[in-house]
């Protein structure tokens, strides 16, 4: 790099560092920083620092990356791209509403168990989420769950089959029950129908039902398995293994119309 292009290149970034670094508005006392994500001068008291890396941006865009992550079943990290840092929850309260924080907290949980390890109650008033070795250790004080597929809830404290996934079949064994049910049960059907009139796509991976509402046919589930929302087609290596088109114009357009 000659001389001429290394005193551009520090010039750039001593301006670059000026628009960030904060300063004072004439008609206020409190300081201001530029958010690298929407250029607006934001109150330093409105600034999120991400624990860890101390990338910061304004409350506002931090709220809106961190909803969208959750409404696509993930965890939500630092936005600065290719930064790994993870949101703590706790200082991610002083821009979510409850409900979201709910939701981080249940995605959190979510990652953290393998997909082979996963298992969801299945009385339709409860659905906690566990893991299998969990439900294993608490039953064992309760069951004798070395001669039956027989598990607690640690959630609602019902019992059910580990392997029917159904409320537990009592003086009747898998075998016998699944003989006597060979359908699956009506609230499966019944989802099944409404995916299937909706155009819903169930991840093949973990069964979790996905609702494309805007944007690309690229799908990453909340379990990391990618695919092609058009087909179902697995993504292999950040590649597509299908002919589909990459997105629906209306879908992309309603997107557009809703910023």
């Amino acid at each position: 790099m000659n001389n001429l292009n290394l005193a551009h290149l520090l010039r750039m970034q001593e301006a670059m560092n000026a628009s960030l670094a904060p300063h004072f508005h004439p008609s206020s006392s409190s300081p201001y920083e530029a958010c690298v994500i929407c250029s607006e001068d934001t109150d330093v008291n409105q600034m999120f620092s991400v624990d860890g890396c101390l990338h910061r941006y304004c409350f506002s865009c931090m709220k809106q990356h961190v909803e969208v992550k959750l409404l696509h079943g993930m965890v939500p990290k630092c936005p600065h791209e290719g930064c790994k840092s993870e949101l703590v929850v706790d200082s991610c309260r002083k821009f979510l509403t409850p409900k979201s924080i709910e939701t981080m907290n249940q995605r959190i949980k979510e990652a953290s168990i393998p997909v082979a390890e996963k298992v969801y109650c299945p009385n339709p008033r409860c659905s906690a989420l566990m893991s299998k070795s969990d439900v294993l250790e608490y039953s064992k004080d309760f069951l004798d769950v070395k001669q039956s597929g027989v598990r607690k809830c640690l959630n609602c404290h019902g019992l059910f089959c580990i392997d029917c996934k159904v409320p537990w079949h009592s003086n009747m064994t898998c075998y016998d029950y699944k003989s006597l049910n060979p359908n699956p049960p009506e609230e499966d059907v019944k989802l099944k129908s409404l995916a299937t009139s909706n155009l819903w796509r169930q991840c093949v991976k973990c069964n979790h039902m996905i609702e494309l509402a805007a944007g690309c046919y690229h799908i990453t589930c909340r379990c990391g398995y990618e695919f092609c929302y058009n087909c179902g087609a697995e993504r292999k290596n950040k590649s597509v293994t299908c002919s589909c088109p990459l997105w629906d114009e209306n879908r992309i357009w309603f997107e557009e119309n809703r910023l």
